[in-house]
């Protein structure tokens, strides 16, 4: 902060330090509507920088919080940086739908995440096609809003300034992911807790479990997907219906985790999770 005193300085650092964790929420938030290849180390540095020049340019006597002055800045900076990555071509993204919905088919056939071979095999072609595939994806971004559909970064956030009824439901929305994870089967939910909510390192949560790196990765997808049928079933039950699961003990226990997130909490315990900002509140 160039000419401004040290004493403003350092209440700008402050302000700074005490809400990096808002960067992080919207951060998450914005990583559980794109693929999970998409960086995150990448938009928090972009979210982080947003926040330096929000607490630079922040006026109190305008009256509005700090928080809700900044998770503006930040949202604007996440959608630029999101901007910036290459664009998938249409053929590129059109392998990456067709093998999200083998994965998806398979891991509801075998009631686990399938191998690449069982995934090649369901596709008709090699593991160095998909690993190559993958290559593709990694390098262009595909943005997605349900099922690993292509979508612009604009699509992401729709409106900037949510009005009341708006937030309303994006708190009830947030309170049913809260209580959705929760409801996770314990494998699940301790690698999604660890890894989006605690942001911890892969190595650590694997160690923890007793697993491998990729075995971690292969249940972050697994729960990702039980997640998105377990939210759409409660808030969109339309487009739950457009893919039914099959008969069996799989199905059952879907059911049986679909149950156990209505059982959570009420409309008003889950607008509990959060405060008038859309901000998780800290338990």
């Amino acid at each position: 902060m160039n000419g401004e005193s040290p004493a403003v300085d350092r209440r700008g650092e402050d302000i700074v330090r005490a809400n990096m964790p808002l960067v992080g929420h919207l951060v998450r938030e914005m990583l559980a509507r794109v693929p999970a290849h998409v960086n995150r180390d990448d938009l928090l540095s972009a979210g982080y920088a947003a926040l330096v020049a929000a607490a630079r340019g922040f006026d109190p006597d305008r009256g509005v919080p700090f928080p809700r002055f900044a998770a503006a800045r930040v949202r604007g900076a996440l959608l630029d940086e999101l901007r910036g990555l290459d664009w998938a071509s249409r053929s590129v993204r059109q392998r990456a739908r067709r093998t999200d919905s083998a994965r998806e088919e398979l891991t509801a056939e075998l009631g686990r995440t399938p191998s690449v071979q069982e995934l090649a095999e369901r596709l008709g072609c090699t593991v160095e096609d998909i690993e190559h595939a993958a290559d593709d994806v990694h390098r262009a971004t595909v943005f997605s809003l349900q099922g690993f559909a292509t979508a612009t970064a604009d699509d992401l956030v729709t409106e900037r300034t949510p009005g009341p009824e708006d937030m309303l439901i994006l708190r009830e929305r947030l309170g049913y992911l809260r209580h959705a994870v929760d409801a996770l089967p314990d494998r699940l939910r301790v690698v999604v807790q660890g890894y989006f909510f605690e942001e911890r390192p892969m190595a650590e949560i694997a160690a923890d479990l007793g697993v491998s790196e990729s075995r971690v990765s292969q249940l972050r997808a697994e729960a990702l997907v039980l997640l998105r049928d377990g939210l759409n079933t409660h808030l969109d039950p339309a487009l739950a219906a457009e893919n039914p699961p099959k008969e069996g003990c799989v199905a059952r226990r879907r059911a049986a985790y679909y149950d156990r997130i209505a059982s959570r909490g009420t409309l008003r315990t889950r607008l509990a999770l959060t405060g008038p900002d859309g901000i998780p509140v800290a338990a």
